[in-house]
C-alpha cells in the first residue's frame, strides 16, 4: 500500500504536464469525468519509499514529476536498480495483485494514482484506455531491451551518453520538442552521480570522469552538477554508440 507519510496534493487534469504522454492521453471529455472520480495524487520526497516489492497493489498510476526507481533484492540482501519510472511512464499492473519491485522516489515525486478495482473496470469499458496502456506497455518493453543492450555491451563512456541520451529524448518528448537537428537541448539531470553509478554498475569515480569527459570534449555542456545542455544530440547519439536517425524515444 502507499506509504502513510507521502503528502496529498490536487491537480486540475487540464493543467497536468503529462496529460498528451500519460495512460489517458486518448480519452475524451466524459470518460476523464469518470477517472477523476477515483484518481487523487500523492506526493513523495526523495529517498521515500512508494512501495515495498510483494506488497498488495491497491492502485495504479502514471509518474507526474520526478523520477522513481525500480529496485530488485536478491535473497542475500543485495540490491539491484532495474528500471526508472520517468514522467508520464505507469506504476503498477490492472490483474496482478502484488508489486514486484521496490518502488522508491529517486527525486521529489508526484505521482497521480487510480485505485485499481474501479481502473481495471474502466479499461473493459473504455478502449481508448485499453490501448493506450498496451502501447505503453510495448514502449516499457523496447526500452527494457535497449536496457539490456546497455548494461552488457557497451562501455563505461557508451552507458553514460546513452543514459544522457534516454533522459533527453524523453524530456523533449514530455515538452513536444524536436530533437537533435533544431538546435541544443538542455533538461536538469535528475540522478544524482551516485544513482547513475547504481544504475549503471559503474563505480562513482567512473561515472564523474566520463562526465567530465564527455563535457571536455563538446559533447555535453554542463551549469553547475545537474543542468546539462547538449548541442547536437546526433554526436551524443554517436558516442552511445546508437543510430542517430533512430527517433525519439517514445
Amino acid at each position: 500500500m502507499l506509504n502513510e507519510r507521502s503528502l496529498s496534493i490536487h491537480q486540475e487534469c487540464d493543467q497536468c504536464p503529462i496529460r498528451h504522454k500519460a495512460v489517458c492521453a486518448r480519452c475524451e471529455s466524459d470518460e476523464l469525468e469518470r477517472l477523476e472520480e477515483i484518481k487523487y495524487y500523492r506526493k513523495f520526497e526523495a529517498g521515500q519509499m512508494v512501495i515495498w516489492s510483494g506488497d498488495k497493489m491497491d492502485f495504479v498510476g502514471s509518474v507526474v514529476s520526478g523520477i522513481a526507481s525500480l529496485t530488485q533484492t536478491m535473497e542475500d540482501g543485495r540490491t539491484q536498480m532495474v528500471g526508472l519510472l520517468l514522467p508520464s511512464d505507469f506504476v503498477g499492473r490492472p490483474g496482478r495483485q502484488n508489486a514486484a519491485y521496490d518502488v522508491v522516489a529517486t527525486t521529489d515525486l508526484v505521482m497521480c494514482c487510480f485505485r485499481k478495482a474501479p481502473f481495471e473496470e474502466m479499461m473493459i469499458r473504455t478502449p481508448h484506455i485499453a490501448q493506450r496502456l498496451l502501447e505503453m506497455t510495448l514502449d516499457e518493453l523496447d526500452a527494457a531491451r535497449e536496457w539490456m543492450l546497455v548494461l552488457g555491451r557497451k562501455t563505461a563512456r557508451e552507458k553514460i551518453a546513452s543514459l544522457l541520451s534516454i533522459i533527453a529524448r524523453r524530456d523533449a518528448s514530455l515538452h513536444m520538442a524536436l530533437a537533435g537537428k533544431d538546435g541544443p537541448l538542455s533538461f536538469d539531470l535528475p540522478l544524482t552521480r551516485e544513482a547513475m553509478a547504481d544504475y549503471l554498475g559503474l563505480t562513482l569515480e567512473t561515472v564523474s570522469r566520463q562526465i567530465s569527459a564527455l563535457k571536455k570534449d563538446g559533447v555535453i555542456e554542463l551549469e553547475g552538477k545537474r543542468h546539462v545542455t547538449i548541442p547536437d544530440m546526433e554526436r551524443l547519439m554517436e558516442e552511445a554508440g546508437d543510430d542517430s536517425d533512430g527517433g525519439m524515444l517514445v
